[in-house]
C-alpha cells in the first residue's frame, strides 16, 4: 500500500532560502543617474529651487497629502528641509532635472527593514514641472532598480492616503499591486487617513523593469515628446504575460 505524500508547506509557508536570510545593507547617500534626471541626497543647496518649485498659487495644493507643509516662508521650509537632509530613515533624495540641474522634487526610502529585506518609497513631492513627465517616471525607475538590484530588496512598498486618487493611480501605473486598506490608520493635519497599501516583489521586478525600460526608450516618444505606449499599458501586458 502506497504511503501518503509527505507534508509540504504551502507556498506562503515555504522556508526562506539561506541567501535571503542575510539582512541587506540599508540604502546610503549616493547618486543615481538617468538620462533625464539624477537623484542625489537632499541637501541645503536644493532648498531655494525646491521652495520656488513647490510654493505659491496652485502649488500649495501639492502639500495636501504630505505630513507637513506648505510652509509660510522660505525660512520655515529651509528648517524642515535641513531636518529631512540629516535623517537616515526616511532617507531623502532630491530629483534633479538633467537639463539644468534644478531640483524639481524629492522622494525618500523609508521604513527600511534590513532583516526583512524590505523598503518603502514615499514622501514623494513632485513640482508641476516634474509631474506627468518621463523624468518623473525615470526617478521612480532609478529608485526601484537600486532597491532590487543593489540593495537586494525582496519587498518594495508604496503607501498613500486612500483619498489621494492620483497617488493610487500612480502606484498601479508604476507596477505595484494593491494589498488592501488600513482603516483610520493615522491622523494627518487634523484629518483621518485611511492608508492604501501597494507592493512590488523581487520576483515581479524583471517584468516591471522591462516595462519601465520600454516606456523610457526614446523610440516610445514622438518628435513632440508625446508617449506612444503608456507605462500602464506596458505593465498590463506584462501582468497578462505573468498570468500565462
Amino acid at each position: 500500500m502506497s504511503q501518503p505524500p509527505p507534508d509540504r508547506p504551502a507556498p506562503h509557508e515555504a522556508p526562506v532560502t539561506a541567501p535571503l536570510m542575510a539582512p541587506f545593507a540599508p540604502p546610503t547617500r549616493l547618486r543615481l543617474s538617468g538620462q533625464l534626471t539624477t537623484l542625489v541626497p537632499l541637501a541645503p543647496a536644493h532648498v531655494d529651487d525646491l521652495y520656488a518649485a513647490t510654493h505659491g498659487d496652485e502649488r500649495e495644493a501639492l502639500w495636501r497629502y504630505i505630513f507637513v507643509g506648505p510652509f509660510p516662508d522660505p525660512a520655515a521650509f529651509r528648517a524642515d528641509m535641513e531636518r529631512k537632509a540629516a535623517a537616515d530613515d526616511p532617507l531623502f533624495f532630491a530629483v534633479l532635472d538633467n537639463r539644468d540641474g534644478r531640483a524639481l522634487g524629492f522622494q525618500a526610502y523609508l521604513n527600511i527593514e534590513p532583516a526583512n529585506r524590505a523598503v518603502e518609497v514615499g514622501s514623494v513631492l513632485y513640482s508641476p514641472a516634474l509631474q506627468r513627465t518621463a523624468a518623473a517616471t525615470e526617478a521612480q525607475y532609478l529608485f526601484a532598480a537600486h532597491a532590487f538590484e543593489t540593495l537586494g530588496c525582496r519587498r518594495y512598498v508604496w503607501k498613500c492616503d486612500d483619498a489621494n486618487e492620483k497617488s493610487k493611480a500612480a502606484a498601479l501605473r508604476l507596477g505595484f499591486s494593491p494589498e488592501g486598506l488600513f482603516r483610520q490608520h493615522m491622523i494627518v493635519k487634523g484629518r483621518n487617513r485611511d492608508t492604501a497599501w501597494f507592493s512590488m516583489l523581487d520576483s515581479e521586478w524583471p517584468a516591471r523593469k522591462a516595462a519601465f525600460e520600454a516606456f523610457l526608450d526614446p523610440a516610445n516618444f514622438d518628435a513632440a515628446g508625446r508617449q506612444k505606449t503608456p507605462l500602464s499599458a506596458l505593465n498590463g501586458r506584462k501582468r497578462a504575460a505573468d498570468r500565462g
